[in-house]
């Protein structure tokens, strides 16, 4: 299938203008994220019809704790990625172009079937996550128009590189996405994810413009962005640039893919970046890939009660009506219905 947004260039060159790598491909060639290829002048996105996972998630899973929580999201993605991170948690599929040859699995699968199947299974939305939605833009956003007008939500679970115009292109559609922002040093994107900061917090701060409600992730890594100056640093763009209302996420390092010479994270650093967070002013801030710490409950601002319980992805008494606690009456952020 042709692909969205890129434009061709002299000598059969194309520039395609999806994300901020913005890469000029030649003939025969395929972007970074190898699954957009140049054949004979016209860029083809090489995944619309292979799509490698198809599960039904927790919304908690992906994670978003204040859009529509308890409920189930249809999960999908196609293999390939526009980033490099030597601790990508689905290297198989996300680094699968890369690491194989230019390899490219999946099953065919159109979005009416997609949509179908999400309906079918009882979920409130579908999520375009696992692996990078930017580079399954074409099938992405073809769902996503056939789930809005079937009153079904849509989700990216994104590292925030795609373009202005590819988020423009999408926002219709898009009800809400977790963010993955990797660090607050543009010398980590560079040299563990080959990408640049930037672009990520350019990305961030054009969602909440655009009214996408957003939550925020960060994978913490032991002694590589786990300093406490760059986690003040981090909080203090997002209470400031993206608002006081946007839930953190700080989530636990394991080994994994390409950087397994690192132990976990300890829990102490995690809790340690979370009082960073709060500090901030931030109202939300929950730790990550730590099953049964109380800092994955959400906590009024106003009295400070447990309104929403969870353990995992599974959660169990929520004290919120119409978007307030129903023990003080304040206004609790996220989208309930």
């Amino acid at each position: 299938m042709e692909a969205y947004l890129y434009e061709p260039l002299a000598d059969k060159k194309v520039k395609c203008n999806l994300c901020s790598h913005r890469c000029v491909i030649k003939a025969g060639r395929r972007g970074k994220c190898g699954v957009r290829e140049n054949q004979a002048g016209g860029l083809q996105t090489l995944v619309y019809d292979k799509v490698i996972a198809q599960h039904v998630d927790p919304i908690e899973k992906k994670p978003l704790f204040h859009f529509l929580p308890g409920t189930l999201s249809y999960s999908i993605a196609t293999v390939g990625c526009n980033f490099r991170c030597r601790f990508c948690q689905n290297a198989d599929i996300a680094q699968m172009p890369t690491d194989h040859k230019g390899m490219i699995l999946g099953d065919t699968v159109t979005p009416q079937e997609i949509v179908a199947a999400a309906d079918k299974s009882g979920c409130r939305s579908i999520s375009y996550t696992y692996t990078e939605p930017t580079v399954f833009f074409e099938l992405a956003h073809d769902t996503a128009k056939i789930a809005h007008e079937r009153g079904i939500r849509n989700v990216f679970v994104t590292n925030g590189y795609m373009t202005a115009e590819a988020l423009e292109m999408i926002v219709p559609y898009l009800d809400a996405a977790n963010v993955v922002l990797k660090a607050f040093r543009d010398r980590y994107y560079k040299d563990l994810c080959g990408a640049r900061l930037e672009h990520v917090q350019d990305t961030l701060q054009h969602m909440k413009a655009l009214g996408i409600f957003v939550e925020v992730t960060t994978l913490i890594v032991t002694g590589l962005n786990d300093d406490s100056a760059e986690l003040k640093e981090l909080a203090a763009f997002i209470a400031n640039d993206l608002g006081t209302d946007t839930p953190w996420h700080i989530s636990r390092f394991h080994p994994t893919y390409k950087l397994t010479d690192l132990a976990a994270t300890p829990v102490k650093t995690l809790t340690a970046a979370r009082e960073i967070g709060l500090a901030a002013g931030l109202k939300y801030v929950y730790t990550g890939n730590v099953p049964g710490n109380a800092a994955e409950n959400t906590f009024c601002p106003g009295c400070g009660e447990m309104v929403i319980e969870r353990w995992g992805f599974q959660v169990g008494n929520m004290r919120i009506k119409d978007g307030r606690c129903t023990l003080c009456g304040s206004g609790i952020d996220g989208v309930w219905q």
